[in-house]
């Protein structure tokens, strides 16, 4: 299928449209000729070209009803008009009612070229820019809620893994949300029909290990008094989610090794073979190279297993991300509690976004859910968060407080980081805030330019981008336009 742009001509005059069309005959361009508006429209309703290069004077028509028909049904087609010498007036009213360009006849062919190369270039960047600012929007994906590029990063390789029959290996620390990403994964692949079954590897005795993955038969063993059917088969069309996979023993790591190769099985006491389709997803929060260094995982079984290694980021690394998190989780158990809540005042939200969150979203999780237990409601406090966490936040979280972020400062005599006797000179201001007012002052000295500034400031646009939404004045995809 041929990826040169389309552009439509409409243009009643025949030797007009003939020059154009010779004019752009050497161009990478597919050109399809239409002499009527009606032609136009409907040529437009059969499937949209990249770019419009539209008369004015049409037989049947004015263009600008054509344009008129593109913006009210939103139709995102580049037009440049073609007015005659002497309608100025015409061209700058086409541009208002959407035009991106126009030309007035007579025009050189070097006019025509660089006008159509320029127009096209512009709708094919604006949908890179449209791609991109969906992408920086995102602030969830199935049930993982974060925006952070750490996160953008991991919703990408979970879009790409999810359509294929491929095992995952995921491997994060304890409380990250390594089941939400094989629940996304699942949710979001060609096997969403069928279940989703989760084993904990390390939860289940080891007797009982073989029979709760492959089944058993009546007889089969010692309070065997009825057939089971096996996580592998209930799974059949879709997906085993196996956690914790470095705590199950290496004599059952063969059997798995060998469903894996040939998706057969029996049930434990049963000499009959059984097929399924089933996908596998593992986690580990181990290290699972050490482990298998270590002997306690099957190295052809890691390997078979590690086709699409996924690694999901621990909270310490996920930028402005416990905030949002904080956010979720309040509306979510207040509204399971029956309480009003008003967000976090600022010293709470400063307190959570520095806090190193050992235990990951699980910990944040706890946390709330408990404040929101233990409180009637309002806005919070540092005060209502735990001693830990409330200790971060500007003034060490007294009940309230409000107090100015001011940047903390070693002196004799009293403990490291804290402010020294007396208040702090007024010239001494928050390394944060400088930085903001330098990067603020760099876009507005260029315009509005955030590519232009971050050149001048020698970082990279998306550092700007980022610190911009951080600091929640600005909608991060406005910078891009």
């Amino acid at each position: 299928m041929s990826t040169r742009p389309k552009i439509l001509l409409v243009e009643d005059t025949l030797p007009l449209a003939h020059t154009y069309q010779e004019y752009l005959r050497a161009q990478p361009y597919d050109i399809t000729h239409v002499e009527t508006g009606g032609d136009a429209l409907d040529q437009i309703a059969n499937g949209s070209p990249d770019m419009l290069l539209l008369d004015l004077e049409l037989p049947d028509m004015n263009g600008m009803e054509i344009l008129k028909h593109l913006s009210d049904n939103e139709i995102p087609i580049p037009v440049v008009v073609i007015t005659a010498h002497g309608s100025i007036g015409i061209a700058v009213s086409a541009m208002q009612a959407g035009a991106k360009d126009f030309l007035v006849k007579p025009f050189s062919a070097d006019r025509l070229r660089v006008t159509v190369a320029n127009t096209i270039e512009a709708a094919q960047l604006a949908g890179i820019v449209a791609e991109y600012r969906e992408e920086i929007d995102r602030d969830s994906f199935g049930d993982f809620v974060g925006k952070s590029l750490a996160m953008l990063n991991l919703y990408r390789i979970l879009e790409s893994a999810a359509p294929s029959d491929a095992t995952v290996f995921i491997t994060g620390e304890s409380g990250t949300g390594k089941e939400l990403c094989a629940q996304a994964i699942h949710q979001y692949s060609r096997r969403a029909r069928g279940q989703l079954v989760p084993i904990n590897c390390g939860a289940i005795p080891e007797e009982l290990m073989e029979s709760e993955l492959f089944g058993h038969v009546r007889g089969a063993f010692t309070g065997a008094t009825q057939d089971r059917v096996g996580a592998v088969e209930v799974a059949d069309g879709g997906t085993l989610f196996l956690d914790e996979i470095g705590e199950m023993k290496l004599d059952l790591q063969v059997k798995l090794l060998r469903f894996l190769q040939s998706q057969e099985f029996m049930r434990v006491g049963e000499s009959k073979t059984r097929s399924v389709s089933t996908r596998i997803v593992c986690a580990t929060n181990r290290d699972p190279h050490l482990e298998v260094r270590e002997g306690r995982l099957r190295e052809d079984l890691f390997y078979r297993l590690h086709v699409v290694p996924v690694s999901v980021p621990p909270l310490r690394d996920r930028e402005n991300d416990p905030l949002i998190l904080a956010e979720h989780f309040l509306g979510l158990y207040a509204k399971e509690e029956r309480k009003e809540f008003d967000g976090f005042a600022r010293d709470a939200a400063a307190a959570i976004v520095s806090y190193d969150w050992p235990g990951n979203v699980r910990e944040l999780q706890n946390v709330i859910r408990n404040m929101v237990v233990m409180n009637p409601g309002g806005e919070v406090p540092a005060s209502m968060l735990p001693p830990q966490i409330a200790s971060l936040a500007p003034g060490g979280g007294s009940a309230g407080s409000l107090a100015p972020q001011t940047t903390s400062m070693p002196h004799s005599g009293n403990t490291p980081g804290a402010m020294p006797a007396g208040n702090a000179p007024d010239s001494i201001r928050p390394l944060e805030d400088m930085e903001r007012d330098a990067i603020e002052r760099a876009i507005e000295l260029c315009d509005g330019n955030v590519r232009m500034a971050a050149t001048y400031l020698e970082v990279s646009p998306a550092t700007l981008y980022r610190k911009r939404a951080k600091w929640g004045e600005t909608d991060p995809s406005a910078d891009l336009e």
